[in-house]
Protein backbone atom coordinates (compact mmCIF):
# COMPACT_ATOMS: atom_id res chain seq x y z
CA UNK A 1 0.00 0.00 0.00
CA UNK A 2 1.02 3.61 -0.47
CA UNK A 3 3.19 5.06 2.27
CA UNK A 4 1.35 7.41 4.60
CA UNK A 5 3.11 10.18 6.55
CA UNK A 6 1.67 12.78 8.89
CA UNK A 7 2.60 16.37 9.56
CA UNK A 8 3.57 15.38 13.09
CA UNK A 9 6.37 13.00 12.16
CA UNK A 10 8.32 11.89 9.10
CA UNK A 11 9.16 8.56 10.77
CA UNK A 12 7.28 5.49 9.60
CA UNK A 13 7.08 1.81 10.50
CA UNK A 14 6.12 -1.27 8.56
CA UNK A 15 3.57 -3.95 9.35
CA UNK A 16 4.26 -7.22 7.55
CA UNK A 17 1.72 -9.73 6.34
CA UNK A 18 1.91 -12.68 8.77
CA UNK A 19 1.25 -15.19 5.97
CA UNK A 20 3.61 -13.95 3.25
CA UNK A 21 6.13 -11.88 5.20
CA UNK A 22 5.73 -9.05 2.71
CA UNK A 23 5.20 -5.44 3.79
CA UNK A 24 1.46 -5.00 4.23
CA UNK A 25 1.32 -1.36 5.28
CA UNK A 26 3.55 1.58 6.15
CA UNK A 27 2.26 4.05 8.73
CA UNK A 28 3.41 7.13 10.68
CA UNK A 29 5.52 6.30 13.74
CA UNK A 30 4.47 8.82 16.37
CA UNK A 31 6.80 9.81 19.19
CA UNK A 32 5.94 11.50 22.49
CA UNK A 33 5.70 14.93 20.86
CA UNK A 34 3.30 13.65 18.22
CA UNK A 35 1.21 12.00 20.94
CA UNK A 36 1.00 15.27 22.85
CA UNK A 37 0.00 17.08 19.65
CA UNK A 38 -2.82 14.58 19.09
CA UNK A 39 -4.14 15.14 22.61
CA UNK A 40 -3.89 18.91 22.11
CA UNK A 41 -5.88 18.55 18.87
CA UNK A 42 -8.65 16.60 20.62
CA UNK A 43 -8.71 19.17 23.43
CA UNK A 44 -9.05 22.02 20.92
CA UNK A 45 -12.01 20.25 19.27
CA UNK A 46 -13.78 19.60 22.59
CA UNK A 47 -15.64 22.93 23.07
CA UNK A 48 -17.27 22.78 19.66
CA UNK A 49 -18.22 19.09 19.75
CA UNK A 50 -19.38 18.98 23.37
CA UNK A 51 -21.78 21.91 22.93
CA UNK A 52 -23.49 20.47 19.86
CA UNK A 53 -27.07 19.41 20.45
CA UNK A 54 -27.85 15.70 20.68
CA UNK A 55 -29.49 15.53 17.28
CA UNK A 56 -26.49 17.17 15.62
CA UNK A 57 -24.17 14.62 17.25
CA UNK A 58 -26.55 11.85 16.20
CA UNK A 59 -26.49 12.98 12.58
CA UNK A 60 -22.70 13.17 12.56
CA UNK A 61 -22.35 9.68 14.02
CA UNK A 62 -24.79 8.20 11.53
CA UNK A 63 -22.78 9.87 8.76
CA UNK A 64 -19.65 8.25 10.22
CA UNK A 65 -21.37 4.84 10.08
CA UNK A 66 -22.11 5.44 6.40
CA UNK A 67 -18.48 6.43 5.83
CA UNK A 68 -17.33 3.19 7.48
CA UNK A 69 -19.60 1.16 5.20
CA UNK A 70 -18.18 2.85 2.10
CA UNK A 71 -14.71 1.61 3.07
CA UNK A 72 -15.74 -2.07 3.24
CA UNK A 73 -13.33 -3.32 0.58
CA UNK A 74 -10.47 -1.28 2.04
CA UNK A 75 -11.14 -2.81 5.46
CA UNK A 76 -11.09 -6.33 4.02
CA UNK A 77 -7.77 -5.70 2.26
CA UNK A 78 -6.21 -4.10 5.34
CA UNK A 79 -7.30 -6.85 7.75
CA UNK A 80 -6.17 -9.61 5.40
CA UNK A 81 -2.81 -7.95 4.90
CA UNK A 82 -2.07 -6.88 8.46
CA UNK A 83 -3.42 -9.72 10.60
CA UNK A 84 -4.18 -12.57 8.18
CA UNK A 85 -7.94 -12.31 8.68
CA UNK A 86 -10.47 -14.05 6.49
CA UNK A 87 -12.81 -11.91 4.40
CA UNK A 88 -15.75 -13.23 6.41
CA UNK A 89 -14.20 -12.09 9.70
CA UNK A 90 -13.43 -8.66 8.24
CA UNK A 91 -16.97 -8.13 6.94
CA UNK A 92 -18.48 -9.37 10.21
CA UNK A 93 -16.26 -6.86 12.03
CA UNK A 94 -17.52 -4.03 9.86
CA UNK A 95 -21.19 -5.01 10.22
CA UNK A 96 -21.07 -5.11 14.01
CA UNK A 97 -18.94 -1.96 14.18
CA UNK A 98 -21.35 0.12 12.09
CA UNK A 99 -24.15 -1.15 14.33
CA UNK A 100 -22.17 0.10 17.33
CA UNK A 101 -21.87 3.57 15.80
CA UNK A 102 -25.61 3.71 15.05
CA UNK A 103 -26.42 2.53 18.58
CA UNK A 104 -24.13 5.26 19.93
CA UNK A 105 -25.96 7.78 17.74
CA UNK A 106 -29.25 6.65 19.27
CA UNK A 107 -27.86 7.27 22.76
CA UNK A 108 -27.35 11.00 22.32
CA UNK A 109 -30.87 11.81 23.53
CA UNK A 110 -30.66 9.28 26.38
CA UNK A 111 -27.89 11.01 28.30
CA UNK A 112 -30.35 12.07 30.94
CA UNK A 113 -30.27 13.24 34.54
CA UNK A 114 -32.92 13.54 37.22
CA UNK A 115 -34.47 15.95 39.69
CA UNK A 116 -33.93 14.68 43.24
CA UNK A 117 -36.18 15.77 46.15
CA UNK A 118 -34.34 18.07 48.53
CA UNK A 119 -35.03 18.67 52.23
CA UNK A 120 -34.34 22.39 51.76
CA UNK A 121 -37.54 24.35 51.02
CA UNK A 122 -37.42 25.84 47.54
CA UNK A 123 -34.28 23.95 46.54
CA UNK A 124 -34.33 22.30 43.12
CA UNK A 125 -31.66 19.60 43.13
CA UNK A 126 -30.53 18.00 39.89
CA UNK A 127 -28.17 15.22 38.88
CA UNK A 128 -26.89 15.88 35.38
CA UNK A 129 -24.44 14.10 33.10
CA UNK A 130 -21.80 16.06 31.22
CA UNK A 131 -18.89 15.14 28.94
CA UNK A 132 -15.69 14.31 30.81
CA UNK A 133 -13.33 15.86 28.24
CA UNK A 134 -10.81 14.01 26.09
CA UNK A 135 -11.04 10.21 26.17
CA UNK A 136 -8.05 8.02 25.30
CA UNK A 137 -9.17 4.86 23.49
CA UNK A 138 -6.61 2.07 23.04
CA UNK A 139 -7.76 -0.77 20.79
CA UNK A 140 -6.23 -4.17 19.91
CA UNK A 141 -5.73 -5.98 16.61
CA UNK A 142 -7.82 -9.13 16.96
CA UNK A 143 -11.29 -7.68 16.16
CA UNK A 144 -9.90 -4.38 14.94
CA UNK A 145 -12.94 -2.64 13.52
CA UNK A 146 -15.31 -3.73 16.30
CA UNK A 147 -12.93 -2.87 19.11
CA UNK A 148 -11.58 0.25 17.44
CA UNK A 149 -15.07 1.67 16.97
CA UNK A 150 -16.08 0.60 20.49
CA UNK A 151 -13.20 2.64 21.89
CA UNK A 152 -14.54 5.87 20.39
CA UNK A 153 -18.25 5.75 19.44
CA UNK A 154 -20.01 6.08 22.82
CA UNK A 155 -17.43 8.58 24.13
CA UNK A 156 -18.24 10.73 21.10
CA UNK A 157 -21.99 10.31 21.60
CA UNK A 158 -21.54 11.61 25.16
CA UNK A 159 -19.93 14.80 23.86
CA UNK A 160 -16.29 13.89 24.45
CA UNK A 161 -13.51 14.03 21.91
CA UNK A 162 -11.15 11.08 21.49
CA UNK A 163 -7.50 10.26 21.02
CA UNK A 164 -7.53 6.90 19.24
CA UNK A 165 -4.32 4.93 19.84
CA UNK A 166 -4.13 2.35 17.07
CA UNK A 167 -2.66 -1.12 17.43
CA UNK A 168 0.86 -1.54 16.07
CA UNK A 169 -0.31 -4.75 14.38
CA UNK A 170 -3.13 -3.18 12.33
CA UNK A 171 -2.36 0.53 11.96
CA UNK A 172 -3.95 0.87 8.52
CA UNK A 173 -7.15 -0.86 9.62
CA UNK A 174 -7.46 1.54 12.54
CA UNK A 175 -6.52 4.52 10.36
CA UNK A 176 -9.48 3.69 8.11
CA UNK A 177 -11.76 4.07 11.15
CA UNK A 178 -10.26 7.47 11.95
CA UNK A 179 -10.64 8.55 8.33
CA UNK A 180 -14.33 7.62 8.31
CA UNK A 181 -14.98 9.65 11.46
CA UNK A 182 -12.92 12.55 10.14
CA UNK A 183 -15.18 12.64 7.10
CA UNK A 184 -18.25 13.14 9.28
CA UNK A 185 -17.08 14.96 12.43
CA UNK A 186 -15.30 18.26 13.13
CA UNK A 187 -11.53 18.33 12.76
CA UNK A 188 -9.77 16.90 15.82
CA UNK A 189 -12.82 15.17 17.28
CA UNK A 190 -11.00 11.87 16.68
CA UNK A 191 -7.22 12.27 16.76
CA UNK A 192 -5.36 9.19 15.52
CA UNK A 193 -2.01 8.03 16.87
CA UNK A 194 -0.05 5.23 15.19
CA UNK A 195 3.33 4.20 16.55
CA UNK A 196 6.09 1.65 16.06
CA UNK A 197 6.04 -1.26 18.54
CA UNK A 198 9.23 -0.12 20.26
CA UNK A 199 7.67 3.28 21.02
CA UNK A 200 4.40 1.97 22.50
CA UNK A 201 5.26 2.42 26.17
CA UNK A 202 6.46 6.01 25.71
CA UNK A 203 3.53 7.01 23.51
CA UNK A 204 0.85 5.48 25.74
CA UNK A 205 2.46 6.86 28.88
CA UNK A 206 2.58 10.34 27.35
CA UNK A 207 -1.10 10.17 26.41
CA UNK A 208 -2.16 8.96 29.86
CA UNK A 209 -0.15 11.76 31.47
CA UNK A 210 -1.59 14.50 29.24
CA UNK A 211 -3.74 16.82 31.39
CA UNK A 212 -6.54 17.02 28.79
CA UNK A 213 -7.10 13.24 28.90
CA UNK A 214 -9.73 12.54 31.58
CA UNK A 215 -10.73 8.92 30.85
CA UNK A 216 -8.92 5.93 29.41
CA UNK A 217 -10.38 2.79 27.90
CA UNK A 218 -8.19 -0.15 26.99
CA UNK A 219 -8.92 -3.52 25.44
CA UNK A 220 -6.03 -5.97 25.47
CA UNK A 221 -3.97 -8.23 27.68
CA UNK A 222 -4.28 -8.31 31.45
CA UNK A 223 -0.54 -7.69 31.75
CA UNK A 224 -0.68 -4.42 29.82
CA UNK A 225 -3.99 -3.47 31.45
CA UNK A 226 -2.35 -3.52 34.87
CA UNK A 227 0.42 -1.21 33.62
CA UNK A 228 -2.12 1.25 32.19
CA UNK A 229 -4.23 1.18 35.36
CA UNK A 230 -1.18 1.93 37.54
CA UNK A 231 -0.07 4.82 35.32
CA UNK A 232 -3.57 6.30 35.25
CA UNK A 233 -3.91 5.91 39.03
CA UNK A 234 -1.00 8.31 39.50
CA UNK A 235 -3.26 10.99 38.01
CA UNK A 236 -6.51 9.67 39.57
CA UNK A 237 -7.90 9.09 36.07
CA UNK A 238 -10.66 6.46 35.75
CA UNK A 239 -9.95 3.55 33.42
CA UNK A 240 -12.26 1.08 31.68
CA UNK A 241 -10.41 -2.21 31.13
CA UNK A 242 -11.54 -5.16 29.01
CA UNK A 243 -8.75 -7.70 29.36
CA UNK A 244 -7.99 -11.40 28.98
CA UNK A 245 -10.32 -14.35 29.32
CA UNK A 246 -10.42 -18.10 29.81
CA UNK A 247 -14.09 -18.61 29.03
CA UNK A 248 -15.71 -21.80 30.39
CA UNK A 249 -18.37 -23.59 28.35
CA UNK A 250 -20.34 -25.81 30.74
CA UNK A 251 -22.23 -28.79 29.33
CA UNK A 252 -24.64 -30.35 31.83
CA UNK A 253 -26.05 -33.88 31.69
CA UNK A 254 -29.37 -32.78 30.16
CA UNK A 255 -27.87 -30.57 27.44
CA UNK A 256 -28.77 -30.67 23.76
CA UNK A 257 -25.41 -32.09 22.70
CA UNK A 258 -25.76 -31.24 19.01
CA UNK A 259 -26.55 -27.63 19.86
CA UNK A 260 -23.70 -27.51 22.36
CA UNK A 261 -21.24 -28.91 19.82
CA UNK A 262 -22.11 -26.24 17.25
CA UNK A 263 -21.88 -23.39 19.76
CA UNK A 264 -18.61 -24.67 21.25
CA UNK A 265 -16.97 -25.07 17.85
CA UNK A 266 -17.96 -21.54 16.87
CA UNK A 267 -16.86 -20.10 20.21
CA UNK A 268 -13.53 -21.90 20.24
CA UNK A 269 -12.42 -21.42 16.64
CA UNK A 270 -14.02 -18.28 15.22
CA UNK A 271 -11.08 -16.08 14.15
CA UNK A 272 -8.84 -19.02 15.11
CA UNK A 273 -9.63 -18.52 18.79
CA UNK A 274 -8.25 -14.97 18.81
CA UNK A 275 -11.22 -13.35 20.58
CA UNK A 276 -11.36 -12.28 24.21
CA UNK A 277 -14.60 -14.26 24.62
CA UNK A 278 -13.27 -17.39 22.89
CA UNK A 279 -14.28 -20.72 24.43
CA UNK A 280 -11.07 -21.90 26.09
CA UNK A 281 -12.36 -24.58 28.49
CA UNK A 282 -15.21 -26.98 27.71
CA UNK A 283 -16.35 -28.38 31.06
CA UNK A 284 -18.55 -31.45 30.55
CA UNK A 285 -20.18 -33.56 33.24
CA UNK A 286 -19.05 -37.20 33.17
CA UNK A 287 -22.47 -38.56 32.23
CA UNK A 288 -22.26 -37.06 28.72
CA UNK A 289 -18.52 -36.39 28.37
CA UNK A 290 -17.68 -39.27 26.03
CA UNK A 291 -20.63 -38.58 23.74
CA UNK A 292 -19.89 -34.86 23.62
CA UNK A 293 -16.15 -35.35 22.96
CA UNK A 294 -16.85 -37.74 20.07
CA UNK A 295 -19.36 -35.39 18.40
CA UNK A 296 -17.27 -32.30 19.04
CA UNK A 297 -14.12 -33.84 17.56
CA UNK A 298 -16.09 -34.92 14.48
CA UNK A 299 -17.39 -31.36 14.02
CA UNK A 300 -13.96 -29.75 14.39
CA UNK A 301 -12.44 -32.12 11.84
CA UNK A 302 -14.72 -30.48 9.25
CA UNK A 303 -13.14 -27.06 9.98
CA UNK A 304 -9.82 -26.86 8.12
CA UNK A 305 -7.30 -24.04 8.14
CA UNK A 306 -6.33 -22.29 4.91
CA UNK A 307 -4.78 -19.22 3.34
CA UNK A 308 -7.21 -16.39 4.13
CA UNK A 309 -6.59 -14.86 0.70
CA UNK A 310 -8.19 -17.89 -0.93
CA UNK A 311 -11.31 -17.74 1.25
CA UNK A 312 -11.98 -21.48 1.15
CA UNK A 313 -11.42 -22.46 4.81
CA UNK A 314 -13.17 -21.43 8.04
CA UNK A 315 -9.87 -20.92 9.87
CA UNK A 316 -7.35 -18.39 8.60
CA UNK A 317 -3.96 -17.33 9.89
CA UNK A 318 -3.04 -16.51 13.46
CA UNK A 319 -1.45 -13.12 13.93
CA UNK A 320 2.20 -14.20 14.31
CA UNK A 321 4.60 -17.06 14.91
CA UNK A 322 4.66 -16.26 18.64
CA UNK A 323 0.99 -17.30 18.84
CA UNK A 324 1.81 -20.64 17.22
CA UNK A 325 4.66 -21.18 19.68
CA UNK A 326 2.52 -20.29 22.72
CA UNK A 327 -0.31 -22.60 21.67
CA UNK A 328 2.10 -25.40 20.84
CA UNK A 329 3.70 -25.05 24.27
CA UNK A 330 0.32 -25.30 26.02
CA UNK A 331 -0.58 -28.40 24.00
CA UNK A 332 2.76 -30.11 24.62
CA UNK A 333 2.52 -29.46 28.36
CA UNK A 334 -0.99 -30.94 28.48
CA UNK A 335 -0.04 -34.04 26.48
CA UNK A 336 3.06 -34.60 28.62
CA UNK A 337 0.83 -34.58 31.70
CA UNK A 338 -1.74 -37.10 30.53
CA UNK A 339 -4.11 -35.22 28.22
CA UNK A 340 -5.26 -36.71 24.91
CA UNK A 341 -5.27 -34.94 21.54
CA UNK A 342 -8.49 -35.63 19.63
CA UNK A 343 -7.92 -33.19 16.76
CA UNK A 344 -4.81 -31.30 15.68
CA UNK A 345 -1.79 -31.20 13.44
CA UNK A 346 1.32 -29.29 12.49
CA UNK A 347 1.17 -25.60 11.65
CA UNK A 348 2.32 -24.33 8.26
CA UNK A 349 3.85 -21.06 9.35
CA UNK A 350 1.00 -19.06 10.87
CA UNK A 351 -1.64 -21.39 9.39
CA UNK A 352 -2.38 -23.45 12.49
CA UNK A 353 -5.15 -26.07 12.49
CA UNK A 354 -7.78 -26.40 15.19
CA UNK A 355 -6.75 -28.50 18.19
CA UNK A 356 -9.03 -30.31 20.63
CA UNK A 357 -7.33 -31.63 23.78
CA UNK A 358 -9.35 -33.99 25.98
CA UNK A 359 -8.92 -34.87 29.65
CA UNK A 360 -7.37 -31.55 30.60
CA UNK A 361 -6.94 -31.03 34.35
CA UNK A 362 -6.32 -27.97 36.54
CA UNK A 363 -2.68 -29.06 36.89
CA UNK A 364 -2.04 -28.27 33.21
CA UNK A 365 -1.15 -24.86 31.80
CA UNK A 366 -3.85 -25.27 29.15
CA UNK A 367 -6.44 -25.11 31.94
CA UNK A 368 -5.15 -21.77 33.27
CA UNK A 369 -3.21 -19.80 30.65
CA UNK A 370 -5.06 -17.84 27.99
CA UNK A 371 -4.13 -19.42 24.65
CA UNK A 372 -5.62 -16.81 22.29
CA UNK A 373 -5.26 -19.34 19.52
CA UNK A 374 -6.88 -22.39 17.86
CA UNK A 375 -6.96 -24.80 20.80
CA UNK A 376 -9.62 -25.79 23.32
CA UNK A 377 -9.44 -28.15 26.28
CA UNK A 378 -12.14 -30.55 27.40
CA UNK A 379 -12.37 -30.91 31.19
CA UNK A 380 -14.51 -33.61 32.78
CA UNK A 381 -16.61 -32.75 35.83
CA UNK A 382 -18.29 -35.14 38.27
CA UNK A 383 -21.58 -33.23 38.39
CA UNK A 384 -23.14 -29.78 38.23
CA UNK A 385 -21.48 -28.53 41.42
CA UNK A 386 -18.08 -29.74 40.24
CA UNK A 387 -18.61 -28.06 36.86
CA UNK A 388 -19.33 -24.73 38.57
CA UNK A 389 -16.23 -25.14 40.75
CA UNK A 390 -14.06 -25.81 37.69
CA UNK A 391 -15.60 -22.89 35.77
CA UNK A 392 -14.67 -20.52 38.60
CA UNK A 393 -11.17 -21.97 39.06
CA UNK A 394 -9.52 -19.20 37.04
CA UNK A 395 -8.20 -15.70 37.54
CA UNK A 396 -10.35 -14.51 34.63
CA UNK A 397 -14.05 -13.68 34.44
CA UNK A 398 -15.18 -12.29 31.10
CA UNK A 399 -17.59 -14.61 29.25
CA UNK A 400 -19.12 -18.03 29.98
CA UNK A 401 -21.79 -20.41 28.69
CA UNK A 402 -24.04 -23.08 30.18
CA UNK A 403 -25.90 -25.69 28.14
CA UNK A 404 -28.97 -27.41 29.61
CA UNK A 405 -32.52 -28.13 28.47
CA UNK A 406 -33.79 -26.80 31.81
CA UNK A 407 -33.67 -23.00 31.50
CA UNK A 408 -34.31 -22.44 35.19
CA UNK A 409 -31.37 -24.69 35.98
CA UNK A 410 -29.29 -22.83 33.40
CA UNK A 411 -30.07 -19.49 35.03
CA UNK A 412 -29.25 -20.89 38.47
CA UNK A 413 -25.86 -22.11 37.25
CA UNK A 414 -25.19 -18.89 35.34
CA UNK A 415 -25.76 -16.88 38.52
CA UNK A 416 -23.03 -18.93 40.23
CA UNK A 417 -20.37 -18.46 37.55
CA UNK A 418 -18.03 -15.55 38.26
CA UNK A 419 -18.04 -13.65 34.98
CA UNK A 420 -19.25 -10.36 33.58
CA UNK A 421 -21.16 -12.21 30.85
CA UNK A 422 -22.87 -15.61 30.81
CA UNK A 423 -25.05 -17.16 28.11
CA UNK A 424 -27.49 -20.01 28.67
CA UNK A 425 -27.63 -22.25 25.58
CA UNK A 426 -25.56 -19.79 23.57
CA UNK A 427 -21.86 -19.47 22.64
CA UNK A 428 -19.32 -17.59 24.73
CA UNK A 429 -18.67 -15.37 21.69
CA UNK A 430 -21.64 -13.00 21.55
CA UNK A 431 -21.67 -9.21 21.37
CA UNK A 432 -24.36 -6.64 20.64
CA UNK A 433 -23.95 -2.85 20.69
CA UNK A 434 -26.65 -2.20 23.29
CA UNK A 435 -25.42 -4.75 25.86
CA UNK A 436 -23.24 -3.99 28.93
CA UNK A 437 -19.95 -5.63 27.94
CA UNK A 438 -17.11 -6.27 30.37
CA UNK A 439 -15.59 -8.63 32.88
CA UNK A 440 -14.65 -9.32 36.48
CA UNK A 441 -11.47 -10.41 38.27
CA UNK A 442 -8.42 -10.30 35.96
CA UNK A 443 -10.67 -9.68 32.97
CA UNK A 444 -10.98 -6.04 33.99
CA UNK A 445 -13.65 -3.62 35.16
CA UNK A 446 -16.13 -1.13 33.75
CA UNK A 447 -18.61 -1.69 30.94
CA UNK A 448 -18.81 -0.77 27.28
CA UNK A 449 -22.11 -0.74 25.43
CA UNK A 450 -25.53 0.90 25.61
CA UNK A 451 -26.52 2.88 28.65
CA UNK A 452 -23.66 1.34 30.65
CA UNK A 453 -21.34 3.18 28.28
CA UNK A 454 -22.98 6.47 29.19
CA UNK A 455 -22.04 5.77 32.80
CA UNK A 456 -18.43 5.18 31.80
CA UNK A 457 -17.96 8.27 29.65
CA UNK A 458 -19.85 11.06 31.45
CA UNK A 459 -19.34 12.97 34.67
CA UNK A 460 -22.31 12.87 37.07
CA UNK A 461 -22.76 16.27 38.70
CA UNK A 462 -25.06 17.57 41.42
CA UNK A 463 -26.40 21.08 40.77
CA UNK A 464 -28.91 23.01 42.87
CA UNK A 465 -31.05 26.10 42.32
CA UNK A 466 -32.36 27.95 45.41
CA UNK A 467 -35.76 29.55 44.73
CA UNK A 468 -36.48 30.83 48.27
CA UNK A 469 -34.43 32.85 50.75
CA UNK A 470 -32.11 30.65 52.75
CA UNK A 471 -32.03 30.20 56.54
CA UNK A 472 -28.65 29.46 58.09
CA UNK A 473 -27.62 28.59 61.66
CA UNK A 474 -24.81 31.20 61.75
Amino acid sequence: MEERKSADTARTFERRNPVTGEVATTSPAADADAARAAADSAAAALPGWSTLGPNARRAALNAAADALDRRANDFVAAMMGEIGATEGWARFNLKLATGMVREAAALTTQIAGEVIPSDRPGCIAMAIREPVGVVLGIAPWNAPIILGVRAIAVPLACGNTVVFKASEQCPRTHALIAEAFAEALPEGAVALVTNAPEDAAEVVGTLIDHPAVRRINFTGSTHVGRIIAKRAAEHLKPVLLELGGKAPFVVLDDADLDGAVKAAAFGAFMNSGQICMSTERIIVVDAVADAFAERFAAKVRTMPVGDPREGTAPLGAVVDQKTVDVVRGLIDDALANGAEQLVGGDADGVLMPAHVIDRVTPAMRLFRDESFGPVVGIIRARDEADAIRLANDTEYGLSASVFTRDTARGLRVARQIQSGICHVNGPTVHDEPQMPFGGTKASGYGRFGGKAGIDSFTELRWITIETQPGHFPI
